[in-house]
């Protein structure tokens, strides 16, 4: 009987050993996994200094003609105003537009922006995000809105109101005849944060929408945001090739998920990736021919790339520095452009970045996707 105890204590003993290396190799293999898709595949380089009258640049979209067409909200330097850019394939930086001043704050605030596609009476016309919020920071003021620049043989026409009422308006999407668009502080003073996604018919251009607006029937999508130093939500929008939708939650750095079902009804959205070297969830852009998402992560200064099966590993992430040498200076937007990735910096601090102050010059980086 004694021997039989012994035995089984023995065996216990054993088993217990095996279980527990096997869960240090299991643990040691997953910190190497983490480490090298912590580890950046690229380096970031210089595309283009831009002159001291952009002094933040922000969205991008690219045109089909092969332009750039870069929005220029400046808010680290709001004595220069607003300003859209262009950005030429042979990297010639030209002035396109200077958008309207709201009429209530005499501002304009461009962030993200699009261009409609092919077909419809609304193609190849420019749609951006009025950032209204930054007129007062301290105070919503409810007057952000979604502009729309038509467009004619590639010459922009007069800006007209699409739609108004929003606290934070912040990215734009258009697809199969509707405009998409996220609203960063829907709630503002919710705790956990209340951010969303609205979603307009193109023909509806000129809704204000009512509040509050997280009653609003344009509301499609909900997202919380759980950090409390971070005061923003719902930021970059993008679809992939199979119809889903994405939204980029700046503050918790995760990216979330849209299905719609045979009808197009939205279903809510859920957490589609996260990673804890993924610190935030600023402008987000899909590579349609692999579904690939590029994440501009502005708090950890690094590009992330979300796979279609939401695996996350980064592209390009550097230290705090000046810019000058073309390294990621908090980037916020990205896209691709044939072999390489551009990069809009925003060098803009926030609360836990990895960039701490703003200064000169400001600068679109390229990473090479070859």
């Amino acid at each position: 009987m004694l021997n039989r105890v012994r035995s089984a204590m023995l065996w216990s003993i054993a088993l217990g050993l095996v279980v527990a290396l096997a869960g240090s190799a299991l643990a040691a293999d997953a910190s190497k996994k983490a480490r090298k898709d912590r580890k950046p595949k690229k380096q970031a380089e210089l595309l283009l200094r831009l002159p001291e009258f952009c002094n933040t640049p922000d969205g991008m979209c690219l045109y089909p003609d092969g332009n750039i067409i870069l929005a220029v909200p400046n808010v680290n330097d709001q004595r220069q105003p607003a300003v859209i850019m262009k950005v030429t394939p042979e990297n010639k930086l030209e002035k396109f537009y200077d958008p309207p001043l709201h009429p209530d704050t005499g501002k304009a605030y461009p962030f993200g922006i699009c261009v409609a596609p092919e077909g419809g009476r609304f193609a190849g016309d420019i749609f951006y995000a009025d950032l209204q919020w930054f007129a007062n920071p301290e105070k919503p003021n409810y007057k952000s809105r979604v502009m729309r620049i038509p467009m004619k043989d590639g010459k922009p026409g007069k800006a007209v109101v699409f739609c108004s009422g929003l606290v934070v308006a912040n990215a734009v999407v258009v697809r199969d005849g509707y405009l998409y668009t996220s609203d960063t502080i829907m709630v503002p003073g919710s705790k956990p944060l209340i951010s969303g996604v609205f979603r307009f018919k193109l023909d509806e251009e000129g809704v204000e929408v009512k509040q509050p607006l997280i009653e609003e029937p344009h509301v499609i999508a909900t997202v919380k945001s759980y950090n409390p130093d971070v005061g923003f939500g719902a930021d970059g929008l993008t679809f992939d090739s199979k119809g889903n939708l994405y939204i980029g939650n700046f503050a918790d750095g995760t990216l979330h998920q849209v299905k719609f079902d045979a009808q197009g009804k939205p279903q809510p959205a859920t957490v589609f990736a996260k990673a804890p070297f993924m610190k935030s969830c600023d402008g987000i852009f899909c590579d349609l021919k692999t579904d690939n998402i590029y994440v501009a992560d502005s708090i950890a200064n690094a590009v992330q790339v979300v796979t279609p099966d939401a695996k996350v590993y980064t592209l390009a992430r550097d230290p705090e520095n000046d810019g000058k040498d073309g390294l990621l200076d908090q980037p916020c937007e990205v896209l691709i452009r044939g072999q390489e990735m551009v990069v809009s910096n925003f060098d803009f601090p926030v609360p836990g970045g990895v960039n701490t102050k703003y200064e000169l010059p400001n600068t679109l980086s390229r990473i090479p996707l070859d």
